[in-house]
């Protein structure tokens, strides 16, 4: 076994599909199951079970994946120990992020820039993507992880003069419960969604922000009749029959949605997009580089 095996192995199981972990490790399909195969040979045992649209774990594979994504922290870890003892940075960094971004790890990262870089003051802060955004032009932050979609047109969100680069990007999906007249479907067009009953987040949130005006773009009349400020209560309205909501596809792949129903949208644009944004100063441009360096785009 070896490192890149196990990143290789950790992905797979966290994405349950060889598409979006190839995707997110860079490699090819092919090099995937390849490397997948290699380590189920060395192990003797068969990691996961694959079906026509996803893998999941075996029983070996559950026993192996919390020690693989031990090691993989482990490594990082020792990177950053050695890192530690070189590095010559100092200043601030205020960093901040919408909540439950699904594909970027903000809190981890912000972890490890802190144990390379003892003696960097750096300071994080969540709040949604048009709030974080203000703060930027501002001055108020150096580095905002945001979210959105290209197309969108709501001026809070654009990231017009703004440095960013994409760091996610996925589909928009429909969450229902399992017992929802929609969840014998696989796909479900917006027009079809006219008057159903939606959960939503608040508008301080991008999805909310997007979702509105997608409908609004296509005059689709919509009835948010819950508001709620996190996604763990979205969730956990949808579990109670109470309602739907669209979401980013990471949400759907969450263990508190897993009795959920997901069903993709036709028309899949818009796409969601994660970014992290930053504005050009030559006083924390060091820093934000640095910090940006940590990062994988997936």
């Amino acid at each position: 076994m070896d490192l890149r095996q196990m990143e290789y192995f950790v992905a797979l199981a966290e994405e349950n599909q060889f598409t979006r972990a190839a995707e997110i490790t860079r490699v090819s399909q092919s090099g995937l199951s390849a490397a997948i195969k290699s380590l189920e040979d060395d192990l003797n045992a068969k990691l996961f079970i694959r079906t026509t649209r996803r893998v999941e774990l075996t029983p070996a594979g559950h026993a192996l994946f919390p020690h693989a994504r031990n090691l993989l922290a482990e490594a990082n870890a020792g990177r950053d120990a050695v890192a530690a003892t070189t590095a010559e940075f100092a200043g601030a960094l205020r960093v901040g992020a919408e909540q439950c971004l699904g594909s970027v790890n903000v809190p981890e990262i912000v972890e490890r820039f802190h144990r390379r870089h003892r003696e960097v003051e750096i300071s994080f802060t969540q709040a949604g993507s048009g709030d974080l955004l203000k703060r930027m032009r501002s001055g108020d932050i150096d580095l905002a992880f945001v979210a959105g979609t290209s197309e969108t047109t709501a001026p809070q969100l654009r990231l017009t003069g703004l440095d960013h680069v994409t760091l996610a990007t996925e589909p928009l999906v429909l969450l229902t419960p399992p017992e929802h007249p929609l969840a014998s479907q696989k796909s479900v067009a917006w027009n079809d969604l006219q008057d159903r009953t939606f959960i939503d987040l608040d508008s301080t949130w991008a999805i909310r922000v997007v979702t509105d005006e997608i409908f609004a773009k296509r005059r689709i009349p919509r009835r948010v009749a819950f508001t709620v400020g996190d996604i763990h209560a979205l969730v956990d309205m949808i579990n109670r029959g109470l309602g739907v909501a669209v979401v980013p596809q990471s949400v759907s792949r969450k263990t508190i949605a897993a009795d959920l129903h997901t069903l993709s949208l036709e028309q899949r644009d818009p796409v969601w997009t994660v970014s992290a944004a930053y504005a050009h100063s030559e006083r924390t441009s060091h820093l934000t580089t640095e910090f940006l360096g940590l990062l994988e785009p997936r």
